[in-house]
């Protein structure tokens, strides 16, 4: 029987996708569904899994700083809702790579894959695969397009203050105040905006550097941050994010 473990920090993806796995192979056993890099550590550090599905965007951190912090043998299939120029490097690296939601039939051939390497023996550089996706150059955003009544506009990243949620929607803000709807989410922003210039602080919302006025201390280590243009709510680095923060602001 092969073992799975799944590292998702968004409870329905987890289930889905464990789900979609017994439905294709009741042979599959879903050892354990984990949602963090700290967690993700500290189990393969005493256990292990035949195959692991790991998602790119955890809540305190990136998918593949687990595997700079613990040696893991099996292969990987990374999980994401955006970034087609990595999705070229793992399958390079004969890795899979599956956009979400993920689409069953994607999802067998992945299984298809991890099958073949099983019976080859074929080694995985890992070493390599960390090169390509921490180096992704040519996937950051230059520009969005957007419409302001019946007029479409690009908006260059340079004019970009921050994004914010609200509700479904998520909202571009300029630096000269300007606000619009984008047809993306927070978790594909985080893959195609230029980690040098922007973070995301919390679920809610991503900032630029540019776009903070001030910093304070708040409770727990965290950080009150006043923007620029004025955000309406209070604006705090969440507690999964502090450190990471800043060690950005650190740079």
């Amino acid at each position: 029987m092969t073992s799975i473990l799944i590292i998702e920090d968004e409870k329905v993806a987890s289930d889905t996708l464990a789900l979609l796995l017994l439905k294709i192979d009741r042979n599959l056993q879903i050892k354990a569904q984990i949602d963090s890099v700290e967690d993700a550590v500290a189990w393969l550090k005493s256990d292990s899994a035949d195959l692991i599905f790991v998602d790119i965007h955890l809540a305190d951190g990136l998918g593949f700083q687990i595997f700079e912090q613990v040696k893991v043998q099996a292969p990987l299939v990374f999980t994401t809702a955006y970034n087609q120029y990595a999705i070229r490097a793992f399958k390079l690296n004969s890795i899979d790579y599956l956009l979400k939601p993920i689409d069953e039939q994607e999802l067998r051939n992945a299984l298809d894959k991890f099958k073949k390497l099983q019976s080859s023996n074929a080694p995985i550089d890992y070493q390599n695969l960390l090169k390509l996706i921490q180096n992704p150059a040519e996937t950051y955003q230059k520009r969005f397009m957007v419409t302001a009544g019946e007029k479409v506009k690009s908006i260059a990243v340079e004019e970009v203050a921050y994004f914010y949620a609200e509700g479904r929607y998520i909202f571009l803000t300029t630096h000269d105040n300007r606000k619009y709807i984008i047809d993306y989410t927070l978790d594909n922003l985080a893959e195609v905006m230029n980690p040098e210039h922007f973070f995301r602080i919390n679920r809610q919302m991503m900032v630029s550097f540019k776009s903070i006025k001030e910093m304070f201390s708040y409770p727990k280590g965290r950080v009150k941050i006043v923007l620029q243009p004025h955000y309406a709510e209070e604006v705090i680095v969440s507690l999964s994010k502090a450190v990471e923060f800043k060690q950005w602001l650190n740079r």
